[in-house]
C-alpha cells in the first residue's frame, strides 16, 4: 500500500496529450514502457560510463549504469512504501540525454555550443522526451506524465537562477514547477545514481587496472571492508573481493539511505505529497557520515580515476572528434541526414548549432568514430 505522501499514479497530473487510460499497466508503467521502447535508451548501450565501449565487454556502458540505478530506486522506493514505478521509471530516462564518450563528450559539446546557451545532458533527456523523439503521428515526444518529466527535469533538487533555454521554453506550456523540489521518488533516483556509480566505478576502475585495493586504502570507510573481508575469506581472490566489496558498499548505502529518510519523515511528519515538494530541502538523503563519505569517494574517483593518464588521454581524443564534427557540420549543413536538416530555421545560425548540438548528443561512440572518420580524419581511428 502506498503512503499518503507517495506519487500516486490514479493521481497523476496527466499527460501533456490527454490520453485514454489501460487496463493493464498504471500510468508509471506505461511511461516506463515507452521509455523502454525509445531509440535513445537503446542508443544508451553504445555510450560511454567511464571507459569506451569497445574497450571491454564488462566495463559499464550508460545503459547498463541505468538499469543498475533502476533497480537501487525501485529496491528503495519499495521499502518506503512508495510508487516503486514512478522511482523506476526516472532512473531508466536520467541519461538519455548524454552525448557520446561521457563526460568528456558533454564537455566538448557544451564548450562547442558556448556562444549558443551552452549545452545540458539533463536539458537534453526532457527535449527527447518531449520533441525529437519521433514515434506517435499525434505529437512530438512520447508524451510522458507530468510526474516523470518533472522528476527528470528536478532529481537533483529545485532549478533556481538561470534556467537552460530549453526547459523554460516547454515549462511554459507544462509547469513542472521548477522552484520547488520534486517528488520523494525522483529524489530516490538521484541518490540511486549516486550509489550505482560511485560503486561501479570503483569495480570497473580496479578492473582496467587504473587503481588497486591499495590506493583504496585512501578511503578509510572503503579500506575497513576491504580488511574485513580479507579476514572472513582468506584465499579470496582479487575479483572476488571487488565483487564483494562492491555488494557490502551499496547494501552499507542503501541501509543509510532508508534510516536518515525515514527520520527525515517522521520527524517533518510529512502527510501528503506537496509537503515534500514545499520542504526547504531534501527529504531523501544520507546520514551526515555517509554524505561526507560519498563526498571523499567523488574526489577519489575525480582525482585517481577520471583524471587518471589513461581515461585523459582518451578524453583527448574524444573531445577531437565532438567538436571535429561540430565544425564540419557547422560549414557545410548539407552533411546532416535531410530529416535533421529540416529542423533548421532557414539558415539562421543559432538554429543550424542547436539542431546540430542535438544530432552529435545523439551519436553512439562507434557511430561518432565512423562519422570522424568519414568526414574530418586523414588517419582512421578504429580504437582508443
Amino acid at each position: 500500500m502506498l503512503a499518503s505522501y507517495a506519487s500516486d499514479p490514479l493521481k497523476s497530473r496527466g499527460r501533456l496529450y490527454k490520453e485514454i487510460p489501460t487496463s493493464y499497466r498504471n500510468e508509471f508503467e506505461r511511461d516506463r514502457d515507452r521509455i523502454i521502447h525509445t531509440n535513445a535508451f537503446r542508443r544508451l548501450q553504445y555510450k560511454t560510463q567511464v571507459f569506451i565501449n569497445h574497450e571491454g565487454d564488462h566495463y559499464r556502458n550508460r545503459l547498463t549504469h541505468s538499469l543498475e540505478v533502476s533497480t537501487v530506486a525501485r529496491s528503495v522506493a519499495s521499502t518506503l512504501n512508495l510508487s516503486n514505478d514512478l522511482a523506476e521509471t526516472i532512473a531508466l530516462a536520467h541519461d538519455l540525454g548524454h552525448t557520446p564518450f561521457g563526460h568528456a563528450g558533454e564537455r566538448a559539446l557544451n564548450e562547442c555550443m558556448r556562444e549558443y546557451n551552452g549545452f545540458s545532458h539533463n536539458a537534453q533527456s526532457l527535449k527527447i522526451l518531449t520533441l525529437l523523439e519521433k514515434r506517435y503521428a499525434a505529437y512530438n515526444g512520447v508524451n510522458l506524465t507530468w510526474e516523470v518529466l518533472e522528476g527528470i527535469v528536478k532529481h537533483n533538487g529545485p532549478i533556481l537562477g538561470e534556467i537552460n533555454e530549453y526547459i523554460a521554453e516547454y515549462n511554459k506550456q507544462n509547469d513542472l514547477e521548477l522552484s520547488t523540489y520534486a517528488s520523494a521518488e525522483a529524489q530516490i533516483a538521484a541518490l540511486a545514481d549516486d550509489i550505482s556509480y560511485i560503486s561501479h566505478d570503483l569495480e570497473d576502475s580496479i578492473g582496467a587496472k587504473i587503481i588497486d585495493f591499495h590506493s583504496l586504502a585512501e578511503l578509510k570507510y572503503i579500506d575497513q571492508h576491504v580488511v574485513e573481508l580479507k579476514s572472513k575469506f582468506k584465499n579470496i581472490s582479487s575479483s572476488c573481493l571487488i565483487y564483494e566489496l562492491v555488494r557490502k558498499l551499496i547494501h552499507e548505502l542503501i541501509t543509510d539511505l532508508l534510516w536518515q529518510t525515514k527520520e527525515n519523515l517522521n520527524k517533518e511528519k510529512i502527510t501528503n505529497i506537496d509537503e515534500i515538494r514545499n520542504l526547504n530541502y531534501q527529504i531523501v538523503d544520507f546520514t551526515e557520515k555517509t554524505n561526507k563519505n560519498i563526498k571523499e569517494t567523488k574526489k577519489f574517483l575525480h582525482e585517481r580515476v577520471y583524471k587518471s593518464n589513461k581515461i585523459t588521454a582518451i578524453s583527448l581524443k574524444c573531445t577531437k572528434i565532438v567538436q571535429g564534427l561540430f565544425k564540419v557540420y557547422m560549414d557545410d549543413i548539407n552533411l546532416l541526414p535531410v530529416n535533421w536538416k529540416m529542423l533548421i530555421d532557414s539558415n539562421e545560425t543559432y538554429s543550424k548549432a542547436r539542431v546540430v548540438a542535438d544530432y552529435i548528443a545523439g551519436m553512439t561512440d562507434r557511430f561518432a568514430i565512423q562519422e570522424y572518420n568519414q568526414l574530418c580524419s586523414t588517419s582512421y581511428i578504429t580504437c582508443f
